[in-house]
């Protein structure tokens, strides 16, 4: 399972594997649960790969973020997404300081931790970008 695999749905708790094209969205599969169901073609449906965050300077792929996190927690789960704002802010601020305080919000940083607690109990060891080749 690759990380461009591996999608987000407005709307919807956790994240989804792609299975296949449907004629009406797309057929993804609850890594929380293993339930597959058909996204429709009006779902907000992102990649994570396609996702950002901001900071200071250039923006940073949630790919690297995620390299970042499992690279703190040695491969461990992170903190978790109910935790305090405060805790959660102090955490984030300590993979990623640059992170820019007024653009990324708590509710960011719970879905950043709350995705990256995810994709580690999926066995995820590597949160790489496809490169152009690969695409």
């Amino acid at each position: 399972m690759e990380l461009h695999e591996i999608l987000a749905i407005s709307g919807q708790p956790g994240l989804f594997k792609y299975v296949a094209q449907s004629q009406r969205g797309v057929i993804v599969e609850s890594l929380l649960d293993g339930k597959r169901m058909n996204a429709s073609a009006t779902s907000r449906v992102s990649a994570l790969t396609e996702i950002s965050m901001f900071t200071e300077g250039e923006d940073i792929a949630l790919a690297d973020v995620f390299t970042r996190i499992y690279a703190s927690t040695e491969g461990k789960e992170a903190i978790s997404h109910k935790a305090s704002p405060e805790e959660l802010k102090a955490a984030f601020a300590e993979v990623l300081p640059e992170y820019d305080r007024e653009r990324v919000h708590v509710s960011d940083i719970k879905k950043c931790f709350a995705w990256f607690n995810i994709l580690v109990k999926a066995g995820f060891t590597e949160f790489k970008l496809p490169t152009e080749a690969e695409e």
